[in-house]
């Protein structure tokens, strides 16, 4: 009898559920409730990063799955931190507002349709390099997140205001649809003298997050920002070795 085997099922949940949480965050956006919409996005982003490595842990990776993942991430990281933003804040900017919330999520789909497109073409020198192209959808949601989390934390107002906030939202839809190279797992390399320290700073990001949740993601994402900078010289250093490889110098 034939049927889809647990192992290609799992992985296809577990974005399934995903989606789904990301989604609720609409809705507690336009019921007002902050703080579980923007949790609904932390959510989704974790199940986000499960689902790939339960795929490739069980070996159960697809085309279809792939299409799912990618048609949760434009929900969950695209329209529904737009419609958050815009609940939240840029609503007061009438429709200039809500025409950047088009403009985050329209670069969302456009990096994920991108993506699909470069599935199957030759390799990316970014890829190649250990580096991905732009900034990925879940750590855009992720830095979207931070002046709302701040505001919950802190309840200034300022930081509410259209003015501070329609430019971080360009900013980050440009980020997404750039070719800026950024840090991926495989090209952040430790240094063997250096694991034991990692695995404590680890447990010490884990007590944080446990202790402090909203505080350690505006940290998380206010670092991510910060380091585009850096990422982009560390894959021009990397592209430069090797070209000197290459030639032979």
């Amino acid at each position: 009898m034939s049927g889809i085997s647990l192992r290609s099922f799992l992985p296809n949940a577990v974005t399934a559920m995903a989606l789904c949480v990301g989604f609720s965050g609409v809705w507690y956006a336009l019921s007002g409730n902050w703080r579980a919409a923007a949790a609904a996005i932390v959510v989704a982003g974790i199940l986000d990063a499960m689902d790939g490595r339960v795929a490739r842990m069980l070996k159960g990776e697809s085309k279809f799955g792939a299409e799912l993942d990618s048609l949760s991430d434009v929900i969950c990281f695209g329209v529904t931190p737009a419609i958050l933003v815009y609940s939240w804040s840029l609503q007061h900017m009438e429709r200039f507002g809500w025409t950047i919330c088009l403009f985050f999520t329209l670069c969302m789909a456009l990096r994920l349709a991108r993506f699909n497109a470069q599935i199957d073409s030759d390799p990316q020198p970014h890829k190649l390099a250990g580096f991905l192209t732009g900034v990925p959808s879940p750590a855009a949601a992720g830095m979207m997140l931070v002046p709302i989390l701040y505001w919950l934390e802190m309840d200034n107002d300022w930081i509410r205001s259209p003015i501070v906030i329609a430019p971080w939202m360009i900013i980050i839809s440009i980020l997404v649809v750039s070719n800026v190279a950024t840090f991926s797992w495989k090209s952040i390399l430790i240094r063997p003298s250096w694991r034991f320290i990692a695995i404590v700073l680890v447990g010490l990001y884990i007590c944080a997050m446990i202790a402090e949740p909203w505080w350690t993601l505006i940290v998380t994402g206010c670092a991510y920002f910060f380091l585009i900078p850096m990422s982009m010289f560390n894959y021009h250093k990397v592209k430069r070795r090797r070209s000197m490889e290459d030639s032979g110098l």
